[in-house]
């Protein structure tokens, strides 16, 4: 049965971009298929592309050694996740080019990610947490099950040192987003990793790293917004502000799909979402001989796949990297006027302080009068448990 969830996206031909006037826009850059048709490719390529793998440790020392046919909405969380941290230590205009010696701070990231329990956001570090959460190994999740774990996980990361904010019932908080960033206490996973010798790094990462981040007055955020945007389609009226959301600079795209079939959303052309596919299974990857991590097989090098936007799944969750307190700021103006767009209705609400009817940010508390129909929808929609409240 498994065998009819998977496929082997490499052995397809990919269509090219279509020749259009329409822009193509990436992760907040805007470019022109006529003239910048290698830089789109050498953006897309550059994304770091986590797909199913096989021959892995034993998640949990016992349990399954590839997530083909179950693992794809957690690649799509450590695909988003890795553009935060892309963003955080290579910046984003940062490119990968096949055969170029890349600089320590790329293989940081990406050992970050590997496939085996001590890397901080490995499938196994993400389907372990997931047990606690009352998922099993093995079983599906969806956009907010995974924003919720890997938000969890972040805290161990001292390395990056980031601010991981999941923004529930429709609504950002502002001053919520600006207590978290700018509470300068040393993380609370510092001393999460074993003692090593000195020579050693921790985890990949020197011990150090991060310290003097820690120190500083806005810790770089990571915001996570799980969305219900329709009940079995997605409404119309959403596309434009959907598509605006690529437009800025400060995405880190869209983590969506149906069961089995997630998708990292990247960017638009037109009326077509571009994404990358997590569902091609490949080795998992080893250090060779020097100690060197092969890399080629993280990165997707033919064009991306494209799909109309209309047949999205209206359940997502939508991403967002501020790195300072200026970036948090340019957004919140860039939402603010996103409002003002005819024909766009806003995929959240976007408020200075907590609202009345959120007696704790970490509970739901929630009455069944007309107003809050839509809210009580999406809290109880019988397709997925996307948007339960988990826990820390």
């Amino acid at each position: 049965f498994l065998a009819t969830l998977t496929y082997d996206t490499l052995r397809f031909e990919y269509e090219d971009f279509p020749e259009t006037k329409e822009p193509v826009w990436i992760l907040g850059r805007k470019y022109s298929v006529f003239t910048e048709k290698e830089e789109i490719l050498l953006d897309v390529t550059s994304r770091l592309w986590f797909t199913y793998r096989k021959n892995f440790p034993a998640i949990g020392g016992t349990g399954p050694t590839s997530d083909t046919g179950w693992g794809c909405m957690l690649r799509c969380g450590q695909m988003i996740f890795a553009q935060a941290l892309v963003c955080r230590h290579l910046g984003r205009d940062w490119r990968w080019i096949k055969g170029k010696r890349q600089m320590d701070n790329y293989f940081n990231v990406l050992n970050a990610f590997i496939d085996k329990k001590d890397s901080y956001y490995s499938i196994h570090q993400i389907a372990q947490m997931g047990v606690g959460e009352g998922k099993s190994i093995g079983q599906w999740y969806g956009p907010n099950t995974v924003a919720q774990v890997l938000k969890k996980l972040a805290t161990f990361d001292t390395w990056s040192s980031l601010a991981v904010h999941i923004a529930m019932d429709n609504t950002v908080v502002m001053e919520e987003i600006r207590r978290l960033c700018q509470s300068n206490f040393p993380c609370a996973g510092a001393a999460a990793c074993p003692a090593v010798e000195a020579d050693v790094l921790c985890n990949g990462y020197p011990e150090e790293a991060g310290v003097r981040d820690r120190l500083s007055l806005w810790k770089p955020l990571v915001l996570l917004i799980p969305l219900r945007l329709g009940l079995t389609e997605i409404n119309e009226a959403y596309i434009e502000t959907l598509k605006h959301c690529f437009m800025m600079p400060q995405s880190l795209g869209v983590i969506g799909g149906k069961p089995n079939s997630a998708h990292y959303f990247i960017g638009y052309v037109g009326e077509e979402l571009i994404y990358l596919d997590p569902h091609t299974t490949q080795p998992a990857v080893e250090p060779n001989d020097s100690g060197c991590l092969p890399d080629e097989s993280f990165h997707c090098q033919h064009p991306p796949c494209r799909m109309s936007i209309a047949e999205l799944d209206p359940s997502i969750a939508v991403g967002f990297f501020c790195n300072t307190e200026e970036d948090f700021n340019d957004w919140c103006q860039q939402i603010k006027k996103l409002s003002l767009v005819r024909g766009a209705l806003p995929m959240f609400e976007l408020v200075e302080r907590q609202p009345s009817h959120f007696s704790n940010p970490d509970v739901l508390n929630l009455t069944p009068d007309s107003s809050d129909a839509d809210r009580l929808e999406r809290f109880f929609d019988s397709e997925d448990e996307d948007f339960e409240i988990l826990s820390l």
